[in-house]
């Protein structure tokens, strides 16, 4: 990755392209946004609005980066479908979820619409579009069926999920490779002209998130009030990765796609060294030590829900095929977050484009 990925290439690819970018106001979203402004790409967000007034698209002021901003539900399919034929795109990078795992246990219903339905809405949307386009749909680690043994993933292992988040997405996996079978095979390539892949990558993290029960907002909100950091799961095991690793991954593999999508439409999995894993508990410890303060504790919980204590991704596949490493291990993804978080002084917008410039 370290010869392939580079500023000027992308930039080669993505300058004076139009890009539909759903989930632009989430986290991931940001910065991705971030990363085609500065690539000279035309951006139109589609997504709901964020939800704290802190969240990291208001701070970064997202909307002047965007040549269209549009808020929106995926399960209005109809106008899903004017916005995109309208824009007439030459790359969709469909980011939108609902991402938080606790979050899907009190409202699962509403996560399969999202996650599920959503994606058979923008992919019914990009079958009823005018070609050509690439299209990824992002969706996450954690679509694999884990009895949790230690064994990484491979893109062609059994899909599944224990909560209603990382089920989900296991269907969203299901209905994409339908639809690329059915719709947007890429044997039939010069027939359709539209090229899908899904890109599988998980537990990114990152400056500018503050989303609920994820454990580096937990940490920076109580260093904001001073108090001591409380780990639920401080065992488990995580393939952490910082969100430029995955992001840059897929800016890559789409434009791969652009110019073989016969030989580059299909799943990929983007996840660090499958040596470089950490605990919630260590991750914790490197944050604070490389924040400068902070103390933790592990809190006993009576019922807890049932979240994945171990996952590892085999990325093996973008490593022959693509060409791509992760640049950063964890401890070091670790340390540019918590140097995000410090860093007060200096504007969102400006810090995320330093990391974005010193990773690229």
């Amino acid at each position: 990755m370290e010869k392939v990925v580079t500023t000027d290439y992308l930039a080669s690819v993505y300058k004076g392209k139009r890009v539909f970018l759903t989930g632009h106001t989430g986290f991931k979203g940001a910065w991705m946004l971030q990363i085609l402004e500065g690539l000279g790409a035309d951006v139109k967000g589609y997504s709901l609005a964020p939800e704290k007034d802190n969240d990291l698209y208001n701070t970064i002021e997202g909307d002047k980066l965007c040549f269209e901003s549009v808020i929106a539900n995926l399960n209005d399919l109809e106008n899903l479908h004017k916005e995109l034929v309208s824009f007439e795109p030459h790359f969709i990078f469909h980011l939108a979820a609902q991402s938080l795992v606790r979050r899907s246990y009190d409202k699962p219903a509403d996560t399969f619409m999202v996650n599920t339905q959503g994606t058979v809405h923008m992919l019914e949307a990009i079958r009823m579009m005018a070609p050509p386009v690439v299209a990824l749909m992002i969706t996450t680690d954690k679509v694999y069926e884990n009895p949790e043994r230690g064994r990484a993933f491979k893109e062609e292992d059994k899909l599944g999920g224990y909560d209603p988040y990382s089920a989900s997405k296991a269907a969203a996996e299901i209905v994409i490779e339908s639809y690329r079978r059915s719709f947007f095979h890429p044997d039939d390539y010069s027939n359709h002209e539209k090229a899908v892949a899904s890109v599988r990558a998980g537990n990114v993290i990152g400056g500018g998130d503050y989303s609920d029960d994820r454990i580096v907002p937990d940490i920076v909100r109580s260093l904001e009030f001073d108090e001591v950091v409380g780990l639920r799961n401080p065992d488990s095991i995580r393939p952490w990765q910082h969100v430029l690793e995955p992001l840059g991954a897929y800016l890559y593999l789409a434009a791969k796609m652009s110019e073989d999508p016969v030989r580059y439409s299909s799943a990929f999995n983007f996840g660090p060294h499958p040596h470089d894993l950490l605990t919630v508990e260590e991750l914790t410890k490197i944050f604070l030590q490389s924040f400068g303060k902070g103390g933790y504790k592990n809190i006993p919980q009576e019922k807890p829900l049932h979240e994945a204590k171990l996952l590892v991704l085999d990325s093996s596949k973008a490593k022959n095929l693509l060409g791509w490493e992760p640049r950063l291990d964890a401890a070091e993804a670790i340390k540019w977050t918590a140097d995000w978080y410090a860093d007060t002084a200096t504007p969102a917008h400006d810090k995320c484009m330093q990391q974005i410039e010193k990773y690229f």
